[in-house]
């Protein structure tokens, strides 16, 4: 009977995959539970209804047999500044290239597929952004990065600019330790934020998050809070990642081909995207991660950044 591969050989198997980070986690159950259960108590999560599954509050209703998560992250930066013409819209750079879903999803698949025929006995799921897994909490318990304080994960090499995602398996791996924390005394993420999003030190209030509003927000017309301060952003939104120190220093372009923008995304113009059609939306956005944002959604994201006529 062949032997049951190591941490280390799993490791070693998803960087030749290549992921540019893995680590092991630990098994607690309940990780994360009583500080997603406040913040869903404080509607932090808006219209988001799916982040209050019971099953994100507890692994093992994903994979009861659960022994081991391998947590793993990809860079996807591009070092390419967004535009400070107010005619040119901003997008959020997770955007600009083809859907991380399926970047991802594929190189977890080939990790899965790798694991599982080790044996018959072994067994794994995986996730990239796609199921009831918090998957940041688990990021930093394999010592992937730790959680800031805009609620991102933070990574030494890469800082922020990285898709997360986790193969669950119930085969039994040493663990890597939990991250310690290292945003020290630094604000600069909640003085940034034009709404004020950041509530507290690592709790984000979606209610006044730019990027939940122009991703996630399908109503008709965007408060008047979050239009006045767009600030030309018409999907998702960088600043809290922009200014962090971590970021400035320590982000690399990624060598990932797929995640380099499409010609479009980088610095669209508003008064374009204003008159966006069905035709040019799928055009547009092939392969994209974007298309969650529908036309006329485009359309009242950069109306609401264009100067209204008296």
């Amino acid at each position: 009977m062949p032997a049951f591969p190591t941490a280390d050989q799993v490791k070693q198997q998803a960087r030749a995959i290549g992921f540019h980070k893995v680590g092991i986690a630990a098994i607690e159950p309940e990780l994360g539970r009583s500080t997603l259960q406040q913040w869903l108590q404080q509607g932090y999560h808006a219209n988001m209804a799916w982040m209050a599954n019971p099953r994100r509050q507890d692994i093992r209703q994903l994979l009861p047999d659960v022994q081991a998560v391998i947590c793993v992250a990809l860079n996807y930066y591009t070092r390419i500044p967004h535009s400070d013409d107010p005619t040119h819209a901003k997008i959020s750079r997770y955007g600009w290239g083809r859907d991380y879903h399926r970047i991802v999803h594929r190189r977890l698949k080939a990790l899965a597929t790798w694991l599982m025929a080790q044996s018959p006995d072994i067994r794994a799921i995986y996730y990239a952004d796609t199921g009831p897994i918090q998957d940041k909490v688990w990021a930093q318990q394999a010592g992937l990065g730790w959680i800031a304080k805009n609620s991102n994960l933070i990574t030494r090499e890469y800082g922020s600019w990285v898709f997360l995602g986790e193969v669950l398996t119930n085969l039994p791996l040493s663990p890597d330790r939990p991250h310690t924390q290292h945003c020290g005394t630094c604000t600069r993420c909640l003085d940034a934020c034009p709404t004020g999003a950041i509530a507290a030190p690592f709790v984000v209030d979606a209610n006044r998050c730019i990027a939940y509003h122009t991703i996630e927000n399908r109503a008709e017309t965007l408060p008047d809070a979050i239009a006045a301060n767009l600030g030309g952003w018409v999907a998702g939104c960088d600043i809290c990642q922009d200014v962090c120190p971590w970021n400035q220093r320590f982000a690399q372009e990624t060598d990932v081909a797929d995640f380099r923008p499409y010609p479009w995304h980088v610095a669209p113009s508003l008064a374009e995207l204003a008159t966006l059609s069905e035709a040019e939306w799928e055009r547009r956005l092939p392969a994209s991660a974007l298309r969650r944002i529908k036309p006329a959604m485009w359309r009242r994201n950069a109306q609401a950044n264009m100067p209204q006529q008296p």
